[in-house]
């Protein structure tokens, strides 16, 4: 059977990942212990099998866990916040809670760069994305975008590596430069939920000249701590002429009160430094 290059080019990079880990060996950036032999990124088989997706009843909206059995009898199936009509995307969701090992994995990719992890995660997503059917039906897939001063000194989007492999995965257009950051976020490090959709409302645009109209997207973040940034997002994408709007992250913030039993003793607070406001 003929190997494709690049499949040969993966076989010689996990290659080379096995010796390293023989010579050089590294610990999970998780749980410490030493990484399992081949592995291509700084986290142990055993914590990335706790990344797992957000269980039980969702709000058929947004994708918020209900955990009221009376409750998920009701249809539609809706949140309080979308019950409201409060988020401008049509449809949007979540892999993961925002745990111990998804903060720290977020965390690796979006300060540290471990490319990997982004690949790793769009293949968590296109999952999400093929059980959800028509609810992820898209034209192009376009990351959240950074403003110009913080792309500048970070020098790449975490968003963008996860959202342009997720792209090859669904066989869609990668289109990130339709959606601009105009205002920067706010240097303050914690932000209140009400600060936090101030500080994104009016604070994107679609690039001028970039073709928007009739565009189904789907938009790619990382975290999901309030929604208000994917509404603002999707409020940019609408006014351009989008015709529908759906949101995707790896990870979603869940308050106490909305935490399973399955998602006890994991970390449920905001997010660090504002990620996926």
């Amino acid at each position: 059977m003929a190997i494709s290059l690049e499949s040969a080019r993966a076989r010689l990079r996990d290659l080379n990942a096995a010796i390293a880990s023989i010579v050089l060996p590294a610990p999970c950036r998780v749980c410490g212990e030493l990484l399992d032999l081949g592995l291509r990124i700084p986290i142990c088989t055993a914590c990335l099998a706790q990344f797992r997706p957000i269980p039980g009843h969702l709000c058929e909206h947004c994708g918020r866990p209900i955990l009221s059995d009376f409750a998920a009898e009701n249809s539609p199936l809706l949140c309080h916040m979308c019950r409201r009509g409060l988020y401008a995307f049509d449809f949007a969701r979540s892999f993961a809670p925002y745990g111990t090992v998804a903060s720290r994995a977020i965390l690796l990719l979006k300060y540290e760069q471990v490319i990997p992890l982004g690949a790793w995660f769009a293949s968590k997503l296109a999952e999400l994305v093929r059980a959800n059917g028509a609810g992820f039906a898209a034209d192009v897939v376009v990351p959240v975008p950074l403003h110009a001063a913080r792309f500048r000194e970070r020098g790449y989007n975490q968003a963008e590596l996860i959202a342009r492999p997720l792209a090859r995965l669904l066989r869609l257009p990668f289109r990130s430069y339709l959606l601009v950051r105009t205002k920067p976020r706010p240097d303050k490090l914690k932000l209140t939920i009400r600060e936090r959709w101030r500080t994104v409302r009016g604070a994107y645009s679609t690039r001028a000249g970039a073709r928007v109209d009739k565009l189904r997207v789907l938009l790619v973040d990382d975290v999901f701590t309030t929604g208000a940034t994917l509404d603002a997002c999707s409020r940019a994408l609408r006014k351009a002429g989008a015709l529908r709007v759906a949101g995707l992250t790896v990870a979603r913030v869940l308050p106490p009160s909305q935490t399973s039993p399955e998602m006890r003793g994991m970390p449920q607070g905001g997010s660090p430094d504002g990620a996926g406001i």
